[in-house]
C-alpha cells in the first residue's frame, strides 16, 4: 500500500497495519515537494488514520478516514468505500467518498484518487 495508495505527489509510510474489519491502519503521506502541497498535519505531510468498518472479501472495502489537522476544514471522518468487480482480463476498481471534508477541493480529491488507482493497476500488472 506504500507503493500505490498514495498519490503520485507524495510518498507514504506506514506506521500502524491491522487489516482486518474492525482493525485499523495509520500512514504518514509526505508532499515530494513541499512548496506544491501544504500539509494538514505538519508542514509537509498528511497523516491518516483508517478504520475497516468492512470487508467482503475479493467485493468491498469501507472504512473511516480521520485527517489529522488543526485546521477544522480538514476535520472530521470521510467514509470510503472500494468495490471490486470481475471483468474479462481483469478487476473492476471502483471508490466513492462521503463526507469529504470541506477544505479538500473536489478537483484534487479526484486526482489524488485517479493517481492511486492508476498506480493500483501499474502495481497489478507488475506483480502478475
Amino acid at each position: 500500500m506504500e507503493r500505490w495508495l498514495p498519490p503520485h505527489t507524495m510518498t507514504g509510510k506506514m506506521l500502524h497495519f491491522d487489516f482486518r474489519e474492525g482493525g485499523s491502519y495509520r500512514m504518514r503521506l509526505t508532499y515530494a515537494e513541499p512548496q506544491h502541497g501544504q500539509g494538514k498535519t505538519s508542514e509537509d505531510s498528511d497523516e491518516v488514520e483508517v478504520r475497516l468498518t468492512k470487508l467482503e472479501d475479493g467485493r468491498r472495502i469501507e472504512q473511516e478516514v480521520t485527517f489529522e489537522s488543526e485546521d477544522p476544514s480538514f476535520s472530521g471522518v470521510m467514509r470510503m468505500i472500494w468495490t471490486f468487480q470481475s471483468q474479462d482480463g481483469g478487476t473492476l476498481v471502483t471508490i466513492r467518498a462521503e463526507n469529504v471534508p470541506e477544505g479538500i477541493r473536489p478537483e484534487d480529491h479526484d486526482a489524488g484518487l485517479n493517481s492511486s488507482l492508476e498506480k493500483l493497476a501499474r502495481f497489478v500488472e507488475a506483480e502478475g
